[in-house]
């Protein structure tokens, strides 16, 4: 069975607009509005799942979702960094954030590094196929015959979708920074593991 993996980005929040790095900010007042305008366009799917952030429970709660909470889809862990605007971060630790945009392997945060990032990301992401390993919580068991779980809509930070898209097409780690993912878009891997295709983000309203 092919598996679709359909990623909704969360709406806009403060932090988004400041360019922080999120912490624990929830949607904002334009951020709720645009995603109860989106929910009558939320594709069908067989499984619904969510990152824990505030702001992906937010606009599953806008979009009328009651999607399980999946810990393998928590936003980046940027540690100290947490909360701080990307400025001020460049001004008190500039040769922290030049390592962090040129080494995927750095972490000078103190969270995960963009490799572990991904590698977290990738790993979820190949177990919604039947006959790899670990099970993902609200997903129905796999097929005695090591079929997939059908059609996953899961709500995620930008960072994870972007981390998931350079898993899936085995792109290199740097590209991850060329990617962009808007508020309240659909990106789509469907597939297997080591062999997913990709429709990029499409918005949930025109």
């Amino acid at each position: 069975m092919t598996v679709r993996v359909m990623l909704i980005s969360p709406g806009m929040n403060a932090a988004l607009r400041e360019a922080r790095f999120a912490g624990d900010a929830p949607l904002d007042d334009a951020g709720l509005a645009q995603a109860r305008a989106a929910a009558a366009s939320v594709p069908a799917a067989d499984r619904w799942l969510r990152g824990p952030s505030p702001r992906c429970t937010g606009t599953a709660e806008a979009l009328g979702l009651r999607p399980a909470a999946e810990h393998a889809l928590r936003d980046w862990e940027m540690g100290r960094w947490a909360g701080a605007r990307l400025s001020e971060v460049s001004a008190d630790d500039p040769d922290g954030v030049a390592a962090w945009l040129a080494d995927p392997s750095a972490a000078p945060h103190g969270g995960e590094s963009l490799l572990e990032l991904c590698a977290r990301v990738g790993a979820w992401l190949d177990s919604l196929h039947g006959g790899t390993a670990g099970r993902v919580r609200g997903m129905a068991e796999p097929g005695a015959h090591g079929e997939g779980v059908g059609r996953v809509l899961g709500l995620a930070e930008p960072g994870v979708i972007r981390a998931a898209v350079v898993h899936a097409l085995a792109l290199p780690p740097q590209a991850f920074w060329r990617l962009d993912v808007a508020p309240l878009t659909v990106t789509e891997l469907s597939g297997r593991s080591g062999r997913w295709n990709l429709r990029c983000g499409r918005p949930l309203v025109p």
